[in-house]
């Protein structure tokens, strides 16, 4: 069947199309110039128009693309629209009895999706989105036509509404789960550890993403929750015991893990590593050698001493490196360099070479060669970098010459040959799981083994606990990154959030919650306190009342409460000290770094030598171009890492914390403090 303009309508109208005919499923629009062929999987909708004198045809189609006729005689424009329109609406019936089947049968598997008992992961969600889309794609009908239908309409909603809010329904129906999963094993979350696990911790140890990250503030229950995961993949029978990896941060940190698996789990087959064991097991196990561990990486001494005996010959025996030497001292790190043969200076020496050693250690921490390690830096700095490189690099090759000789490896290097094993597939990873402590201290170097590890098995779920907000160890390589930024270098997963902390009181929680989130860069998450304090739970104090603080503290504080004494560094040891054995003998007191209390807790907390200078905190010591070139790049906010530092060392406190401060010279953190509504109290 076929409809044309008439000759007037046709000069009239002056438009490309003047003849419309009827195929077995489609029209063919077409004019003496152009031809458009309409199948009905492609129309919307047909209407029929009519002019002063002559009919028109209007066919519209998707993105509102319409094509018209005109010109054609109104009354066979009629008979022919009627005609059309019952072919068209037949084979729309047909069609859409095929498409009833196809959305009944795609519902029913979406529901089965549901229906499941177990954790959905999003993994999961985005492949069954994509059967949705390649099933609406292979529907005869367009589908903005489906809600036309009674029996596609209700079908193709429910479809639509997973394809376009998908993550919120796959939230809501992993919620419900979570929820009947609590009650059904209330008695597994209420005796897993010493306490019940709240409701959080609980949340955290049955998502089953492949990547999830547990965000735990200090004193939230990390390691318990670490227990439970472990003890809640063989509870569900998801895992054999020998199938699960913890790995902890230090040889202590992994030993405490095994004992809290072996006395709440009874699972000797679970065995906590640190990330060298891991890797050493990886080695013997793929390559059926027995590395040995050079003495080096445990004897500081003989370590430092190889360093300066191998630049103390470069100096001496090559001007170039004495003057690169000289340059790099005097200029950059602003020392005092004695004429003549510097090198043979014993106190300077002494002084470097803890430096020297602490960029060997980046240097193989890199791994690569000389040229990328330099490719890796910014142009500003790769000229001055380059020379730094040079310059270490007859040092870099002794301790390789040593290490040799000795038959040994660094722990750089046992990590580095770790991943080549893994990578070419001569060790086979027999872990399904991998549960990994304190996650914000890791390196690039550990994250390349993890990877690697999980690249084994694709189905390796990987379970890591940390805080930003902790994140201190930059110096030695942590990057916080890998945590910030967890999904993107470990995959799509979850994130979950332990909002409640046991060890410190709401004042000191919110004077520290709001003074780390200054910092745009931190994670924004809740930390909740159990225990109320008073505005004095934390105060500024001047730091010659150190003395009469601690007289006051041996009024009240009992002989087993602990009262730690936190400082910058190691040799900022208060004087008054000296004598606290027998002057306030029942006082429970202990100094050390910041950095060495993460993880320790006492009642009492003194932060001492809040102060500007070269000894103060936040500390101004400048970092070496080494030390910028190898190390991840700092956020662009003031002192970051500093704040961070200062974070771990509030959070060590139960009770009560104390910020000594230096009335000429305070520490930029001081006036922070007071702004956040920390009392300065006059006197202890």
């Amino acid at each position: 069947m076929e409809l044309k303009a008439t000759s007037m309508g046709k000069r009239l109208a002056q438009h490309p199309y003047n003849r419309v005919r009827l195929l077995a499923a489609g029209v063919e629009v077409s004019g003496d110039k152009h031809e458009y062929l309409i199948p009905f999987n492609q129309l919307l909708n047909i209407t029929c128009k009519r002019g002063l004198v002559w009919g028109e045809l209007e066919f519209l189609l998707a993105e509102d693309k319409v094509v018209r006729l005109h010109g054609t005689e109104w009354q066979e424009t009629q008979r022919f629209h009627h005609y059309l329109l019952q072919s068209w609406q037949s084979w729309s019936h047909e069609m859409s009895d095929v498409c009833r089947e196809v959305l009944h049968t795609l519902r029913e598997e979406i529901n089965g999706f549901g229906d499941q008992d177990r954790w959905i992961k999003r993994s999961e969600l985005q492949s069954l989105k994509e059967k949705i889309v390649k099933q609406f794609d292979a529907l005869p009908l367009p589908l903005s036509r489906l809600t036309e239908f009674d029996h596609t309409r209700e079908d193709w909603a429910f479809c639509q509404h997973w394809l376009d809010q998908g993550e919120a329904a796959l939230k809501v129906r992993n919620g419900d789960w979570t929820a009947k999963m609590l009650a059904h094993y209330k008695d597994f979350f209420s005796t897993v550890e010493t306490t019940p696990l709240n409701p959080s911790q609980c949340e955290a140890v049955v998502n089953g993403e492949d990547a999830l990250l547990v965000l735990a503030g200090a004193g939230s229950g990390k390691t318990s929750v670490l227990v439970a995961r472990a003890g809640w993949l063989m509870q569900r029978k998801l895992s054999a015991p020998d199938q699960i990896l913890l790995l902890a941060f230090g040889r202590q940190a992994a030993d405490e893990m095994n004992d809290r698996i072996q006395s709440r789990l009874g699972a000797g087959e679970i065995q906590a590593r640190t990330f060298h064991s891991l890797a050493l097991h990886i080695i013997r196990e793929g390559s059926n050698k027995q590395p040995l561990i050079s003495k080096l990486e445990s004897d500081a001494d003989a370590r430092r001493e190889l360093l300066i005996t191998e630049w103390r010959q470069q100096c001496n025996e090559k001007k170039a490196q004495a003057n690169g030497w000289r340059q790099w001292l005097r200029d950059e790190l602003e020392w005092e360099v004695p004429e003549g043969a510097f090198w043979q200076d014993d106190a300077l020496a002494k002084r470097l070479s803890s430096r020297l050693e602490r960029w060997l250690g980046l240097m193989r921490m890199h791994g690569g060669a000389q040229a990328a390690m330099i490719a890796d830096v910014s142009e500003e700095r790769r000229d001055l970098f380059s020379k730094r490189v040079k310059l270490m690099a007859p040092l870099l090759k002794a301790w390789k010459t040593a290490l040799k000789e000795e038959g040994a490896v660094d722990f750089s290097g046992l990590i580095h040959q770790a991943v080549a094993i893994l990578e070419k597939g001569r060790f086979i990873s027999p872990w399904k799981h991998i549960l990994v402590d304190e996650f914000q201290d890791i390196s690039p170097q550990r994250a390349a083994l993890l990877t690697a590890l999980r690249q084994q098995n694709k189905r390796t779920t990987l379970f890591a606990v940390g805080d930003d907000w902790q994140a201190i160890y930059r110096f030695s390589g942590a990057e916080m990154s890998l945590t910030t930024a967890f999904h993107h270098y470990f995959g799509e997963g979850d994130r979950c959030v332990l909002d409640t902390t046991y060890r410190f009181n709401d004042r000191i929680g919110d004077i520290a919650n709001r003074f780390i989130q200054q910092n745009p860069h931190q994670l924004r998450k809740p930390l909740n306190s159990l225990i109320k304090g008073n505005k004095k739970s934390i105060a500024l104090l001047s730091q010659d009342q150190l003395e009469p603080l601690l007289n006051k503290l041996s009024g009240y504080a009992k002989p087993d409460e602990r009262i730690l004494l936190l400082a910058r560094y190691h040799y900022l040891l208060p004087e008054v000290l000296q004598k606290a054995k027998t002057k306030w003998p029942k006082l429970k007191l202990e100094f050390m770094t910041i950095h060495a209390s993460k993880g320790q807790q006492a009642d009492y907390v003194i932060l001492l030598g809040l102060q500007q200078g070269k000894e103060g905190f936040p500390a101004e010591a400048r970092e070496s171009i080494m030390e910028q070139g190898l190390l991840p790049q700092e956020e662009a906010f003031p002192d970051a890492e500093e704040r961070r530092l200062a974070y771990v060392a509030l959070t060590r406190a139960r009770q009560q914390v104390f910020l000594m401060f230096d009335k000429q010279q305070p520490s930029v953190f001081v006036d922070q403090f007071r702004e956040l509504g920390v009392p300065v109290l006059r006197k202890a």
